[in-house]
């Protein structure tokens, strides 16, 4: 009971002071919708593996503790680059109820089948927010494939729109099709989507970078032509193009597929 009213804490305030879902991003709710989902369908002592950029973070896996009934592994795979630059994220995980525990093991995603425990295998492998920073991808999951137990399940969750960040390590924007044919060559089957977001949050995403390359006294009044929450209400109400047939504007997808 404790645990859980702990990880509640550190859901909401991972969503409101990290991920700024309710003001900036709410397209990262889907991540945290399918994190949890995910979570409550294992076994206990079901074995997770979490892809991450620790570093950022100060070295703790912001999503360890939703697996705590669970054999939970994070390997932290940011750069030597980003590392060098430091931990510029900590501020925003500085608050007690964020469940702090660091990473298990650093290292180069192209090592990580060698530096992984041989005898164990995985019944899920999560790959959050983090594939687009991976240039050689494709033997990324060609590693995750064999670590994977059979019909064990990977989750990708990938922005469609995003800023040019965290440069030079971010080499792509994927589409969930173009994802979908990659993994399905590899041997991957049973593929399921979610997507997040559309024009409105789109606009107001782009309009929040646009801000920030402003001085802070001319940005104040910038900031105030664009009211976030009203275009959330306009992102419910108005769902479908209605001038462009098969046309959508997700800001963020997930995919979720089994080694079969």
């Amino acid at each position: 009971m404790i645990m859980n009213q702990k990880l509640k804490n550190h859901d909401l305030t991972l969503k409101k002071e990290v991920f700024f879902t309710e003001d900036k991003w709410p397209h990262f709710e889907l991540l945290f919708k399918d994190i949890k989902k995910l979570s409550n369908n294992l076994n206990k002592k079901s074995n997770v593996l979490s892809l991450e950029r620790t570093g950022l973070y100060g070295g703790i896996s912001l999503f360890a503790p939703y697996f705590y009934n669970n054999n939970f592994t994070s390997v932290d795979c940011s750069s030597d680059k980003i590392l060098k630059r430091g931990a510029y994220n900590s501020k925003f995980v500085k608050n007690s109820k964020i469940i702090k525990i660091p990473f298990d093991l650093k290292c180069n995603y192209k090592n990580l089948q060698k530096s992984l425990n041989k005898k164990i295998k995985y019944d899920l492998i999560l790959i959050p927010n983090l594939i687009h920073h991976i240039f050689d991808n494709k033997f990324l999951l060609k590693q995750c494939k064999s670590l994977l137990k059979k019909n064990g399940i990977l989750y990708i969750f990938e922005p469609l729109l995003r800023e040019l960040h965290q440069k030079p390590d971010d080499y792509f924007r994927f589409t969930p099709f173009s994802l979908k044919k990659t993994l399905k060559k590899i041997g991957f089957k049973n593929f399921k989507f979610g997507y997040s977001g559309g024009p409105f949050t789109a606009t107001a995403y782009c309009w929040d970078q646009a801000l920030q390359y402003l001085p802070k006294k001319i940005s104040k009044n910038y900031a105030k032509i664009i009211n976030f929450q009203k275009f959330l209400i306009l992102e419910k109400k108005y769902t479908k193009n209605l001038v462009r047939k098969h046309t959508s504007f997700p800001v963020s997808f997930s995919i979720t597929s089994s080694n079969v």
